[in-house]
């Protein structure tokens, strides 16, 4: 395993509570979409009783997001549960203002609504600034019965616009999106769903940022009033005492990644930050000789290009097809040329290496709606994959708090990617790396061409588009590259690890 997880030495963070390196006798599946994890969710949540424990953070969290068609909100399961004596525990990030299209009322709203019903669920601002605390995690735990835990990892937040299916119609309930994603986003995203030891380790992450002794929130004016109005603790308090770890459950090996940043004061339990994330997709991307294939959000940092132009320059046989929204969720005239700037930089240095080996496609639903993918899955090789929270740039290997998972085993890998390739290729995929790669370059253009002779005809399979982002002009570019480089996507290394490039 150590040929593909970080060693111990390797995560760079001593201090962490996650003592072993990666745990094994996991049984780990892939949800796809929004729909199938809150089904799942639900379902775990109904068998809990009185002693029973639920664990979560979250970005964003929406008390009314329903969890199906005519089910209950998420807020209104939390309650239910609180009530009849789960013990019910949560972090949301304490964001900015929703005037920013950000999130602060939301997850305000649904902290106030859980802990009136019994449950502590907290806003957390124990973060750099210009950060946000981004890890999705989800915890249940059974008292006396540790063989039914589950954990969930991934890039579904708890909030609207996340519940939609493969048919990709979106979620009744939305956030604003960029108007040419129409009225119902299309949302393509995925989570894990894991049991066994690395539900443990899932679970320390949590305790972790819950123990941490410094203040929940800056001392504002500002907070304070709104700290005083909420009745918002700035400490949580003490958690009970730790169930055991659950027994093994399969047959998968599983490391949980993280990025914390560099920050004053500092994490207890990351004093100089944690870069596990960035530090393992860099050492796959050095072991990769056939295919790198990867669903992301952003895609738009050379820092994360550059590794994959290595692995590009030393395996002439490598193969890369990347994933990506065709526009940014805000792509207005100031918002959207420092997220494009960004992006195509990473695609410049893509192509000047080997412009014939890396295919960067975005899809549309079977309208021609854009599909916003939100998913942060990377397959390498069809040995290692990851999905979590984490998205390809620089704000999410360095700067934001971050949650991925790594695993390796029983050739999921490769089913993971036949998974997915099968919605988007709308039929059997060919999974050799050399003909796979031709059969995305043909999808592509099939849809692309019908389109361009004005929709003529049975519209060919599939949901693939290449992807070409709206340039960024000379003038633009004067004022988007130091906005993209300081707000969009921040450093959080210590000066030391930037001037060398190091994690």
């Amino acid at each position: 395993m150590s040929d593909w997880f970080l060693t111990s030495a390797e995560r760079g963070n001593p201090a962490a509570d996650i003592d072993r390196a990666w745990s094994a006798g996991n049984a780990v599946r892939l949800l796809v979409d929004g729909a199938v994890y809150y089904q799942r969710l639900y379902d775990e949540m109904r068998a809990l009783a009185a002693g029973d424990r639920v664990y979560f953070t979250d970005w964003r969290g929406d008390a009314d997001e329903r969890l199906f068609d005519d089910g209950p909100s998420i807020g209104e399961l939390l309650v239910e549960l609180a009530g009849i004596g789960v013990e019910v525990r949560g972090l949301l990030w304490r964001s900015h203002s929703d005037h920013l299209r950000l999130n602060a009322q939301e997850n305000q709203r649904l902290g106030t609504e859980l802990n009136e019903a019994g449950a502590e669920v907290l806003l957390d601002q124990r973060v750099r600034r210009l950060a946000s605390h981004h890890q999705k995690l989800f915890v249940i735990r059974h008292r006396g019965d540790a063989a039914r835990d589950v954990a969930f990892v991934g890039g579904i937040d708890l909030s609207h616009q996340r519940r939609d299916d493969t048919r990709h119609l979106g979620d009744p309930q939305q956030v604003p999106m960029d108007p040419r994603y129409g009225s119902r986003t299309p949302w393509h995203d995925a989570m894990l769903e894991l049991r066994g030891p690395v539900v443990g380790d899932v679970l320390r992450t949590f305790v972790e940022r819950w123990d941490d002794s410094h203040p929940l929130d800056r001392r504002t004016p500002y907070r304070m009033l709104v700290q005083r109005r909420e009745r918002m603790p700035r400490h949580p308090s003490k958690l009970p005492e730790a169930f055991p770890d659950p027994p093994e459950a399969g047959r998968h090996a599983v490391q949980v990644l993280r990025t914390y940043g560099h920050k004053h004061p500092p994490f207890p339990f990351a004093p100089k930050g944690e870069y596990s994330v960035a530090r393992a997709y860099r050492k796959a991307f050095e072991r990769a000789r056939r295919l790198i294939y990867f669903e992301d959000q952003y895609l738009w940092s050379s820092v994360v290009a550059e590794g994959i132009c290595r692995a590009l320059e030393r395996s002439p046989e490598l193969r890369v097809i990347a994933v990506v929204p065709r526009y940014p969720d805000a792509d207005g005239r100031m918002s959207g040329p420092p997220a494009r700037y960004g992006q195509l930089q990473a695609m410049e240095l893509f192509r000047a290496v080997a412009p014939d080996r890396v295919g960067v496609y975005d899809l549309e639903n079977a309208e021609g709606v854009p599909i916003y993918v939100h998913a942060k899955v990377c397959v390498v090789d069809d040995e290692w994959f990851t999905c979590g929270s984490d998205n390809s740039n620089r704000r999410s290997w360095t700067n934001d708090s971050e949650l991925t998972c790594a695993v390796v085993g029983d050739g999921l890998a490769r089913s993971v990617r036949a998974e997915l390739w099968s919605e988007h290729l709308g039929g059997d995929p060919r999974l050799d790396p050399v003909e796979g790669f031709e059969q995305w370059r043909e999808a592509a253009a099939a849809l692309d061409a019908w389109h361009a002779a004005g929709g003529v005809g049975p519209r060919p399979p599939g949901q693939i588009r290449r992807h070409e982002p709206v340039p960024v002009g000379r003038v633009a570019r004067l004022w988007a590259r130091p906005l993209y480089h300081h707000v969009y996507d921040p450093d959080g290394r210590p000066w030391r690890m930037r001037r060398h490039n190091e994690f």
